[in-house]
């Protein structure tokens, strides 16, 4: 196997056969050298040529091929059981890195032993110069939100690098953070599943900072998207809210979290006529069905929280 990779970069990918050629040629450009990184593409049971693709045109690439379709999150985990490295970092199929984008994701995990994510910088991939995410935040009513999301990039979070957590589509994680969370919750499959780990990060006094160097371009819902991203944000925002949010914090702002969902069933609502509308309030009737199961899981969620409600509470906005 020759020497131990530092970073595993893991890539779940499902019928993703059109976007690979840039995402892995974007890999083999990095700075970062190639005999300390190791890339793994997970196929989620792929119906299209990726495998086919893989096996021809790059032959470095470590594939695990599953035999049924797991979700994102299954499909991550898989990655992380079989990953070499100390440093385990998700990247979505659909993105181009930049040449230094390795370097600058790993480096903080080298000099801050404290910190167990950090997220990337994300742009549009066609408007290279709008953010999508300068790291993940969480509101106090619940809802999680991509920092800077629309906003064109000046450059206005570059020294602010404290957030909540690392967007899912290019985050990297230290293994000792990950084994110890247990990685992604497969419960949910896709979408929220890295607002969840970094719940539980948070709650183990694992800390999350931003890389504004580690730039990355990410086609938006490329492979998700749609009615299918609706139903599992709106489910998985409530079983998030269920499981991982400390009972103060819950006491305290439970008014402006019940509000924010009567505000998105009622936006829904009035746009029935759209499938992705149809498949929130879906997503969300889920979620609520859903709820006893969290609740019966929260305690020993809760019970592992270190660190005092109010360093939790000062990371919300």
């Amino acid at each position: 196997m020759g020497e131990r990779p530092f970073a595993s970069v893991i890539i779940p990918n499902y019928n993703g056969a059109r976007f690979l050629p840039t995402c892995l040629n974007a890999l083999r450009a990095q700075d970062y050298p190639a005999n300390r990184f190791e890339v793994i593409v997970v196929d989620d049971h792929s119906q299209d040529e990726s495998l086919a693709l893989l096996a021809r045109d790059y032959p470095e690439v470590r594939v695990v091929a599953l035999p049924k379709n797991r979700g994102l999150a299954g499909a991550c985990n898989a990655g992380a059981a079989v990953a070499r490295g100390d440093v385990l970092v998700m990247l979505n199929n659909d993105t181009e890195v930049e040449p230094g984008w390795l370097a600058a994701l790993v480096e903080p995990l080298v000099s801050l032993p404290q910190v167990g994510a950090v997220a990337s910088k994300i742009l549009l991939f066609d408007r290279r110069d709008v953010l999508h995410s300068a790291g993940d935040m969480y509101g106090r009513d619940g809802i999680p939100r991509n920092r800077g999301v629309w906003e064109q990039d000046r450059g206005q979070y570059d020294e602010d690098l404290r957030v909540f957590g690392g967007c899912g589509g290019a985050v990297a994680y230290r293994r000792a953070a990950w084994e110890e969370t247990g990685g992604f919750d497969e419960q949910l499959f896709m979408y929220l599943e890295d607002v969840d780990l970094a719940w539980r990060l948070r709650l183990l006094g694992w800390e999350a900072i931003f890389a504004p160097q580690a730039r990355v371009y990410h086609h938006l819902s490329a492979t998700g998207g749609g009615p299918l991203a609706s139903y599992y944000t709106g489910r998985n925002t409530l079983w998030v809210l269920a499981r991982d949010v400390p009972g103060p914090i819950l006491r305290r702002h439970w008014p402006a979290m019940v509000r924010a969902q009567l505000r998105i069933a009622a936006e829904a609502a009035r746009a029935w006529r759209g499938a992705a509308a149809r498949a929130r309030l879906r997503g969300q009737w889920a979620g609520i069905v859903g709820i006893p199961r969290m609740l019966r899981q929260r305690r020993a969620v809760q019970a592992r929280r270190r660190v005092p409600i109010e360093a939790l509470e000062a990371l919300l906005v």
